[in-house]
């Protein structure tokens, strides 16, 4: 999907791309509304839909580590799905899984229809771990996940790009987030990773 692209009044070219704003080179990532009640909130209060169209209920992953990433097909970032399934065989046994969100909100770089996103992945990288449906993580229409996240961790956290990636733990807390910039192998990643795996979580 290509940008739309508006003259602003007094000068100024804007462009307007799947929910994101282009104000000459600085992207303008729209506000994303907090969650009511967001840090009462646990990941397995949450549901997404399989890219399949089946459901996707959070609580399937109750006591696992999560490392939630907005993909994308045709964004310079996109070749770090393979570092992702590396993380997801990597780590799958011990509790971990990676999810992956594909979103059109920076700049539409992403697939139409969630079959075609859906067969890329397989076919370019062979992914394995869990793809919701195509949805947007920033802005007024965010999925609640997203607003939960952008809420607790505060709006320098949410996305501003492709392939950015929270962190929960087995509590079903949010732990940290990763920028886009910042590959799954990165030894930071990995660590936190391992950290949260190693945690128990308290009882309630």
């Amino acid at each position: 999907m290509k940008p739309t692209m508006k003259w602003l009044a007094g000068g100024g070219l804007l462009a307007l791309a799947g929910g994101a704003l282009i104000a000459g080179r600085r992207l303008l990532v729209p506000a994303t509304p907090p969650l009511a009640d967001a840090a009462a909130k646990r990941l397995t209060d949450f549901d997404l839909v399989a890219i399949d169209g089946a459901p996707l209920p959070m609580k399937r992953y109750a006591g696992q580590v999560v490392l939630l990433v907005n993909t994308a097909s045709f964004c310079g970032y996109t070749p770090q799905y393979d570092g992702l399934q590396a993380l997801q065989a990597r780590y799958a046994g011990q509790g971990f899984t990676v999810i992956g969100v594909p979103s059109g909100n920076f700049l539409g770089q992403e697939h139409g229809s969630n079959k075609e996103i859906s067969a890329f992945c397989e076919a370019r990288f062979g992914i394995e771990f869990p793809l919701a449906q195509k949805g947007d993580v920033v802005g007024r229409n965010a999925l609640p996940i997203y607003r939960w996240a952008a809420a607790v961790l505060g709006a320098r956290n949410r996305p501003t790009w492709n392939f950015h990636k929270y962190l929960i733990g087995r509590d079903g807390r949010l732990i940290t987030a990763f920028g886009t910039r910042i590959a799954p192998d990165n030894a930071a990643v990995r660590t936190a990773i391992e950290l949260a795996l190693r945690s128990v979580p308290a009882e309630a």
